[in-house]
């Protein structure tokens, strides 16, 4: 399937809803699969089958502005936590081939527009570049070098619901079509992986880097409290990797720097002796020797501030 959106009007027709139900809000990581002409296919950031966080908001014309505001800053709070903070807004208006009527979209565009100045961001209008169903906001971020790509979008529609039957109960006890708000804040998830790896060059944070740590040995003598070290960092949630190569330990530094991992553990007999490890942390900072306990505790302090 090209979208998710059918799916979730599904459900919300599959009981009974009254306008005390709404705002009414579905959520999945939906695969989509898109007939992508072959020219405009880009590595992993622009795909023929993907994932994305796809998102549906049942609601009254009243609500859009609140669910827009809302929204907004969820997904800013996301982004800020992969740390992208410069976010280009769009603001998408009405095309010339449309529905609906021009109060119904005059009352769209002030609530994605209010929704951007109450969340104190500037935008950019993209006149007639709306959906024929409704305005939209694009979320776009930077690449390495400065191309654009939309990430996370929230599109108003007076359409969808309609054609596909979605109705509630209004307080005067007759029908009414909601209005659907498709949402997603990462979008692709192979895409936002792509600004993901660009943006830090590589260097994950520690909270989201595969691997946390590597265990150097110095010699074979200390192999069997390097993996004692391993198993301790792992029991506490840590991702360990074990490096017991009969190697010499400047190429195992090396070696291992060039992963960027955040953290490179070093063990050798006066470690050892003292239950001690030494640390360095990425970029070949020396952090000196510190208990299991205490590097333990620096990592998790790092991935609970999401550094």
């Amino acid at each position: 399937k090209p979208m998710n959106c059918p799916g979730h009007v599904l459900i919300f027709k599959s009981d009974l809803r009254s306008y005390r139900d709404l705002p009414l809000r579905y959520g999945e990581f939906g695969q989509c699969h898109r007939n992508e002409p072959s020219g405009a296919l880009h590595g992993i950031m622009r795909v023929r089958g993907f994932t994305q966080d796809d998102g549906h908001i049942f609601c009254t014309e009243d609500q859009i502005l609140e669910e827009c505001v809302n929204y907004t800053a969820q997904l800013q709070k996301v982004y800020t936590d992969f740390g992208f903070t410069d976010i280009l807004y769009k603001v998408a208006t009405r095309p010339e081939s449309r529905i609906g009527s021009d109060a119904l979209w005059d009352k769209a565009e002030h609530a994605v527009m209010e929704a951007l100045r109450r969340s104190g961001v500037d935008f950019v209008i993209s006149p007639g570049d709306g959906a024929f169903y409704g305005p939209k906001i694009e979320y776009t971020l930077r690449d390495a070098i400065g191309r654009q790509w939309q990430c996370g979008t929230m599109q108003v529609d007076f359409n969808m619901a309609e054609r596909l039957g979605g109705e509630y109960v209004t307080e005067t006890s007759g029908r009414a079509h909601p209005v659907m708000l498709h949402r997603a804040i990462v979008g692709s998830l192979e895409r936002f992986i792509g600004m993901l790896i660009e943006h830090h060059s590589g260097a994950m944070p520690a909270w989201l880097a595969p691997v946390h740590v590597a265990v150097l040995n110095i010699s074979e003598g200390q192999a069997d409290y390097a993996s004692s070290v391993v198993k301790t960092l792992q029991n506490q949630g840590l991702r360990v990797q074990l490096d017991l190569h009969n190697e010499k330990i400047t190429y195992k530094i090396r070696k291992h720097s060039l992963q960027k991992l955040p953290y490179i553990v070093v063990v050798g007999d006066k470690e050892k002796e003292a239950g001690t490890v030494a640390v360095r942390a990425r970029g070949n900072v020396d952090l000196g020797a510190m208990s299991i306990e205490a590097f333990s505790q620096k990592v998790a302090d790092d991935i609970r501030h999401k550094r």
